[in-house]
């Protein structure tokens, strides 16, 4: 993996040196890389000026005409684009299908399907241009840090605010969304806590990490909290139990007690008003049996029109009392009927046949056996607490899935050329605070 990004080796017949050759997607990888921080770290929220600036659709349509310009040199073409690329292709197309046969507002569902649409465009460039490991790390690093910095962002603007909401707009504007993209990043904020060999480097990620775990706390999300709670065990799991670090888990565990015990004051409040002692927290019961009512609706609604929905986002008429149905199943159901319920899990799926994939595949160096781990933990939170949230629409589970794609393929290309090339092997370690990481094969490889 010691690839480098933007050159490519290339022998000259007759000699044995190697040229360097400017990788011909450098600049849409550029943009791409510019794209998700426009879209995970939402700058126009806090960087006064930029919210007149359309940031997103700059960065998109460059990187698009970067990978213009570059085709025909890719490494990667759409013949490659895995199946579940297609699978959400065809979600999408079936739920433009529903919006025009929409019994509720056409207009709406047509709209909001449209700007659901553009996942497949960030999906397919994402696919096509994350090449190396080097790139999706880089990624997946500016997702990590952008939700670390909204935390930190949300705790100094909106700590008077109460559960942080409307605090940072768009897909972080409701405390439930915030939580959710806490819970699906700190998987990989961990991963590049254990990997990286700078000391300053893993202070920050203890930082960053702390401040996401007190963010989400601070939402009070119920959902958010049992999100937590199975994604964080199966993420001790892999880098724990599996990686042999009891330390670290000890760590989290103080860590999550401490933050829980300082600000889960209305995160606790909220779960025991569960038990209908609304003197507590009326607004949570409530919450709770409104939940209930939307649940036995979005029913109804399937049952009602079982083939193509109600539309993108017309639930919330549908419904009553102008609410989503907190069940990401049902919302993609009735909203767009069953058989885009049926796409839509055959596209979640793929994720886990990719990543089961990988666990079976032999020799992989210790950095791609951690961020293996890591999005099958993410993945894992995010298909548990989709049984509590309204993310059908959110972006973050998709980028997952495009993740997975992209490292599946990763992998097969370097077998290809010769085989997993591992990286250089790191420094022998001077003292007892650094700590082993054990691969597939039990061998132990210093990771600092």
């Amino acid at each position: 993996m010691g690839s480098v990004d933007n050159v490519a080796a290339l022998e000259i017949p007759g000699t044995r040196r190697a040229v360097a050759v400017a990788d011909p997607t450098k600049s849409a990888f550029f943009w791409l890389s510019a794209f998700f921080f426009v879209y995970c770290a939402r700058p126009e929220d806090w960087v006064p000026g930029l919210f007149y600036v359309p940031m997103a659709k700059i960065t998109a349509i460059l990187c698009m005409w970067g990978l213009f310009n570059s085709w025909g040199k890719t490494k990667r073409t759409f013949k490659d684009v895995p199946r579940e690329g297609k699978v959400l292709l065809i979600l999408i197309g079936y739920l433009f299908l529903g919006a025009f046969l929409s019994p509720i507002w056409r207009g709406g569902a047509l709209s909001r399907t449209i700007d659901f649409s553009k996942v497949w465009i960030a999906w397919i460039l994402a696919f096509l241009l994350i090449t190396s490991f080097e790139r999706l790390r880089r990624i997946i690093f500016i997702q990590a840090v952008s939700v670390a910095v909204i935390c930190a962002i949300s705790i100094a603007k909106g700590y008077n605010q109460p559960r942080l909401a409307g605090v940072i707009g768009g897909i972080y504007s409701n405390p439930n969304d915030l939580a959710f993209a806490i819970v699906l990043t700190l998987p990989f904020a961990l991963a590049f806590l254990v990997t990286t060999k700078k000391h300053l480097a893993k202070a920050l990620w203890v930082v960053g990490m702390l401040i996401m775990l007190a963010a989400m706390f601070l939402t009070a999300s119920r959902a958010g909290f049992l999100n937590l709670v199975i994604s964080g065990t199966v993420t001790l799991y892999y880098f724990g139990i599996k990686g042999r670090r009891p330390m670290l888990i000890v760590g989290i565990g103080l860590a999550s007690v401490l933050l829980l015990g300082v600000a889960g004051g209305k995160l606790y409040d909220r779960f025991q008003a569960l038990g209908g002692d609304s003197t507590t927290d009326e607004s949570a019961y409530g919450s709770y049996q409104d939940r209930m009512y939307l649940m036995q609706r979005a029913l109804s609604g399937i049952e009602e029109y079982p083939i193509f929905g109600l539309g993108v986002n017309n639930f919330v008429t549908y419904s009553l009392i102008w609410h989503e149905c907190h069940m990401t199943y049902l919302q993609i159901a009735v909203e767009g009927g069953i058989p885009a319920f049926v796409f839509y899990m055959m596209f979640i799926r793929a994720g886990f046949r990719n990543l089961k994939t990988l666990r079976k595949t032999k020799d992989l160096d210790t950095h791609t056996v951690l961020f293996v781990g890591a999005l099958h933990s993410s993945l894992i939170g995010f298909v548990i607490g989709a049984l509590f949230a309204p993310e059908a629409y959110q972006f973050f589970p998709y980028f997952a899935i495009a993740f997975t794609a992209a490292l599946l393929a990763i992998v097969r290309e370097r077998e290809r050329e010769g085989g997993v090339v591992a990286p250089p092997a790191p420094k022998r370690p001077r003292h007892f605070l650094e700590v082993y990481d054990y691969g597939r094969t039990g061998a132990a490889s210093p990771v600092r």
